[in-house]
């Protein structure tokens, strides 16, 4: 622990000084978990970090740290100092060697303590990315507060917790932090197909993704697991500090897919996607800690019930399976080896400009009736270049909602995304801005 105790000084210390010029005392009175949950988020997130991609120092930095707060909260660590790394094979024919840090808590039962309930959450984000602006040449880094430093924070402080009532739990915990997330989830599959010999005994899995932004929502996504649902149902009849909506619409592909497709029960807790998703803003300044803290507290409770409770079977319904796979073919936009392109561009924006801003209709009566806001659309890019699955992940007003996606769903072809040189299915969400001009006063 002394490798971080400085860090930890000269933040508090920061933080209490910026209070008192504001004239507030926000970090005094922050209880113990917020306060922990900041440093954690602070550290990783932090813009020393480089957006911790894949294979850079920045992901490394955050795995000794993983693994030194989880040594230091009594878990016992499974993969060693640096973590357990693995290599994955570039176009370039260069390696890049990520790692995960693996953890675990013994459960108490003779009888169950040889089957693992796993809690994962991705270290990894974006990096950094080399832009012009105004003709200088700028490197603009992805920090990733909320995607993912806030699901790993949420995982070091619920190891904590865990481990000091570990005589509570009969199954064991294994507690993984992914790395390599954003590269084909490599982390999650090399430890299900490489690096944990006793996956047959994995009962469960608990994914922590993007937990930061409250406003947003609280979201528990389980492909629809009945059994995954009844705890969460049956948690709704006692006192929680706050309910996940259980939703049977994948708010995004994560790693809790890796244990999908090994038919391992598992279940996603998000506060969803977010104005900041994948894009330099999201900083440690949009979290919201007290909502995280209650979130925290309610997932400490799913866990414990779900590792001393009957085992989950696999059972998704029968709509669902068939999504399934699509969920197993479909790659996030970002996650292609070459992304799908629009009029020549990989950037988003510019289907935005040249396309959906210049046939967009803006509707009458939302004009008469003054409405106006962001509608957050998903689609699918598919292996012809074609937009399918349109669909509305948070909408404004079926007015604005039903032009966004007719707009979207008449796009032209794309060229489509590549994976390992063949096309694939990609799915992309953008934002789509219904906004009013005031109209200034005639004299």
């Amino acid at each position: 622990m002394k490798r971080w105790f400085f860090l930890t000084l000269l933040a508090f210390s920061s933080l209490s000084l910026s209070a008192q010029f504001r004239g507030g005392y926000e970090t005094l009175n922050d209880s113990e978990t917020v306060a922990a949950l900041k440093e954690h988020i602070s550290y990783i997130a932090s813009t020393s970090m480089q957006g911790r991609a894949p294979g850079s120092e920045g992901e490394k930095e955050t795995a000794l740290y993983v693994t030194e707060m989880l040594k230091s909260y009594g878990v016992d660590i499974l993969s060693g100092e640096a973590g357990d790394p693995f290599g994955i094979k570039q176009e370039s024919g260069d390696t890049l060697t990520s790692r995960n840090v693996i953890g675990l808590i013994p459960g108490y039962d003779k009888n169950l303590r040889e089957k693992y309930i796993v809690i994962g959450a991705r270290m990894d984000n974006l990096g950094t990315m080399s832009m012009t602006v105004d003709g200088e040449k700028r490197t603009v880094v992805f920090n990733g507060a909320n995607g993912n430093a806030s699901g790993v924070a949420m995982l070091i402080e619920l190891a904590r917790m865990l481990s000091t009532n570990s005589m509570m739990l009969r199954r064991s915990v294994i507690l993984a932090a992914f790395g390599a997330s954003t590269t084909m989830f490599a982390g999650s599959w090399y430890f299900l197909n490489r690096s944990f010999a006793d996956v047959a005994n994995i009962e469960a899995m608990i994914d922590l993704d993007m937990l930061g932004t409250a406003s947003e929502g609280f979201y528990a996504y389980s492909f629809s697991n009945p059994d995954m649902n009844i705890i969460a149902q049956t948690l709704e009849n006692t006192l929680q500090p706050v309910l996940p909506e259980i939703t049977a619409q994948q708010p995004f592909v994560s790693d809790q897919l890796s244990f999908y497709d090994k038919e391992i029960p598992s279940i996603l807790f998000t506060t969803g996607r977010f104005p900041e998703y994948q894009i330099h803003r999201d900083v440690e300044s949009i979290i919201e800690y007290e909502p995280m803290e209650r979130e925290l507290e309610y997932i400490y409770n799913y866990t414990v019930s779900l590792v001393n409770g009957p085992r989950p079977i696999f059972n998704v319904d029968s709509e669902v399976r068939k999504r399934g796979s699509s969920g197993a073919a479909v790659i996030p936009y970002y996650d292609c080896d070459r992304r799908p392109s629009f009029l020549g561009s990989n950037d988003p924006r510019v289907f935005l400009e040249k396309w959906v801003y210049q046939y967009l209709r803006y509707p009458e009566e939302a004009v008469r009736n003054g409405i106006q806001g962001r509608v957050l659309v998903d689609f699918v890019i598919d292996e012809s270049g074609k937009v399918t699955d349109v669909k509305v992940l948070k909408g404004v007003d079926e007015l604005l909602d039903a032009e966004a996606v007719r707009v979207i769903s008449a796009s032209p072809a794309w060229k489509p995304g590549l994976v390992r040189g063949k096309k694939v299915r990609a799915e992309i969400s953008l934002y789509v801005e219904f906004r009013l001009e005031k109209k200034k006063n005639k004299r």
